[in-house]
């Protein structure tokens, strides 16, 4: 019996959402020929973990706690965890990272001054101001470009991956162009399946895959009119990869059911702690950069009860992701970067109609970073007895993405080719700023 396989708009939206896959693989082929890879001499982290605190965490409530500022800035979080190394002590709702602080180090005195959301993640996510008129790309972007394609990396997977939704504040790629957009996978890690846009459609089986790709085919008459045209070929050899990609074992990286139950179970059976998961399995299969947009701390009303709910799934989730990276032996080559735009209000905010909410806060808020050369077990900087100013040691967006790069092996004084042509420096000159400056001793 022959297999009906319908023309219509929803074979041929499938065709093209398997197709948007194109963009992210395309820098294989299409990307600019004048990229250059840094000198990167030894480079201890192959690959960056960025758990990205879309909204803007509370310092005070996780890595800053403040227990003795009073009621005003605690409110009912008015104690503090101790961690596996004497002295530092972390937030009450996160026993599970507590036993991880030999892993990580605490950057307690982040600041940049805005309180915007736009502006205040442009700024963390490229170290440049906004307001120059022109769209940097974002660190993600920048270690697409020197550690992705054109630096060897052969991976089916995209060499930047963005868990679950983009994180829509700006264009990550900037001004490199759409061969450096990240790759967004959508849909949910703790569903069976995990829907990955463009790579898993949820009720058809691989066969009718394969049946709508060859029905596509048979109308496509564009490929056979431009036979021997070197561009088409170029995008003929992309969608190839696209559909090795849709049909072929990359996709099962993403499959968290290929995993044991405990492992699963471990992590914890939600979306955050499944994209941890998702995560660990994509740097082992090699892939430079991925981000776990992680919303929902955007938290100016029921601050405390939000924090009651998310705290313990992060705990779990990222305490678990910096114990199975030490184990595997990933840990020491995998950057792992937990941060926001910026933090929330040290004084909470009880009046209407906040009533106990924090607001946005960019004058001074904490960072972690975890492996790739980062030495665990220490705290840069401290904020003052509220949390509201850095008393010692300020370290600015610039200083952060530069000493990443450089436990990468990038030289962030180095450029690359601007909207113009000429060289754009990756992160800013350091400015005359008493005490800042890349992050030596952690490193």
């Amino acid at each position: 019996m022959r297999t009906h396989v319908p023309c219509s708009e929803t074979a041929r939206s499938r065709r093209i959402a398997a197709i948007t896959v194109l963009a992210a693989l395309a820098g294989a082929l299409l990307a600019p020929a004048n990229v250059e890879a840094a000198d990167q001499g030894s480079r201890p982290a192959k690959s960056v973990i960025q758990i990205w605190m879309w909204g803007g965490p509370s310092h005070l409530d996780t890595f800053d706690p403040k227990p003795n500022a009073g009621s005003a800035y605690t409110g009912p979080l008015n104690a503090t965890q101790a961690t596996n190394v004497p002295g530092i002590e972390i937030g009450q709702l996160f026993p599970r990272l507590a036993q991880q602080a030999d892993k990580y180090a605490i950057v307690r005195s982040m600041t940049h001054g805005i309180n915007s959301h736009e502006t205040a993640a442009y700024l963390m996510q490229t170290g440049n101001a906004p307001g120059s008129g022109t769209v940097f790309p974002s660190l993600g972007a920048i270690v697409s470009y020197f550690k992705g394609y054109r630096a060897g990396y052969s991976g089916e997977i995209p060499p930047y991956v963005v868990l679950t939704e983009a994180q829509g504040r700006f264009a990550e790629e900037g001004f490199l162009g759409p061969a450096f957009k990240p790759f967004v996978t959508g849909g949910d890690p703790a569903r069976n399946p995990f829907a990955v846009e463009g790579l898993v459609a949820e009720g058809l089986s691989d066969e009718q895959q394969r049946q709508r790709r060859a029905f596509m085919d048979s109308l496509d008459v564009l490929p056979r009119s431009l036979a021997g045209n070197p561009l088409m070929g170029a995008a003929e050899r992309v969608e190839a990869k696209a559909y090795d990609m849709i049909l072929g074992e990359a996709r099962k990286v993403f499959d968290v059911h290929q995993e044991p139950a405990d492992v699963r179970e471990r992590y914890g059976l939600n979306s955050f702690g499944q994209a941890c998961l998702v995560a660990r399995r994509l740097v082992e299969r090699g892939v430079p950069y991925v981000t776990i947009n992680y919303k929902g701390w955007d938290t100016h009303k029921d601050h405390f009860g939000i924090m009651a709910r998310r705290a313990p799934e992060m705990d779990q989730g990222m305490a678990t992701l910096l114990a199975d990276l030490a184990e595997r032996g990933l840990l020491d080559s995998t950057i792992v970067y937990w941060g926001g735009e910026f933090g929330r209000t040290p004084r909470v905010e009880w009046e209407a109609p906040w009533n106990g909410g924090r607001g946005h806060y960019g004058a001074c808020f904490s960072v972690l970073l975890a492996g790739g050369g980062f030495k665990g077990g220490m705290v840069v900087g401290a904020s003052d007895a509220t949390g509201e100013r850095v008393a010692s040691r300020p370290v600015y967006p610039r200083d952060l993405i530069a000493s990443i790069l450089m436990r990468l092996g990038i030289d962030a004084a180095g450029s690359i080719p601007g909207p113009s042509g000429a060289p754009v420096r990756l992160v800013p000159e350091t400015e005359n700023r008493p005490g800042s400056g890349i992050l030596t001793e952690i490193m």
